[in-house]
């Protein structure tokens, strides 16, 4: 992550409208487009991340999602792969598209994208971003939602994903 990474910056019904570094689009609540990657293993849990304390957005929470802000000239599955890559060391993998959502709240505004991936192998974070991470069932994560901090975005991502499902888990094939 770098403040100078070059971020497309969208409007209100998603189109692009120009670009802007990444540390501007932070301190203006530009509109954007971020990808969001939730990772299951064969068992079905989910795995969940705490962030470094140095994000620049919802430092220490726990997040339910890979992912990140998409770079100009990215499309939002290049993204989804580069975060996979960059935050849990994850390629080669297929991901799922789920579905587009819009979010703001008082720190950002954006347009996401949902995938999931199922993957088994052996995870590296990004220590810039990550503090830590572990597979965990869903239910867990749901609970400790309740008792700690997590990006707000991820939890809407997530139950969303688990509605859609029809009230059933069926992480990505």
């Amino acid at each position: 992550m770098s403040r100078e990474e070059i971020v497309i910056i969208v409007d209100d019904n998603n189109a692009v409208v120009g670009s802007a570094p990444r540390w501007k689009m932070r301190a203006a609540m530009l509109p954007h487009r971020a990808t969001y990657i939730l990772v299951f293993d064969h068992h079905g849990r989910l795995f969940l991340q705490k962030r470094t304390v140095t994000k620049d957005i919802y430092p220490g929470c726990y997040d339910v999602a890979a992912g990140g802000v998409v770079l100009r000239g990215e499309t939002y599955h290049e993204s989804a792969k580069r975060e996979l890559a960059e935050e849990l060391g994850i390629s080669g993998v297929e991901i799922q598209r789920h579905f587009d959502f819009y979010h703001q709240d008082d720190r950002s505004r954006l347009w996401g994208r949902v995938y999931s991936c199922r993957y088994d192998g052996p995870i590296v974070l990004q220590p810039e971003e990550i503090e830590s991470g572990a597979f965990c069932e869903v239910e867990q994560v749901l609970d400790m939602s309740t008792r700690e901090l997590f990006t707000p975005d991820g939890l809407v991502v997530l139950k969303r994903f688990l509605e859609e499902a029809g009230g059933g888990l069926h992480p990505a094939r």
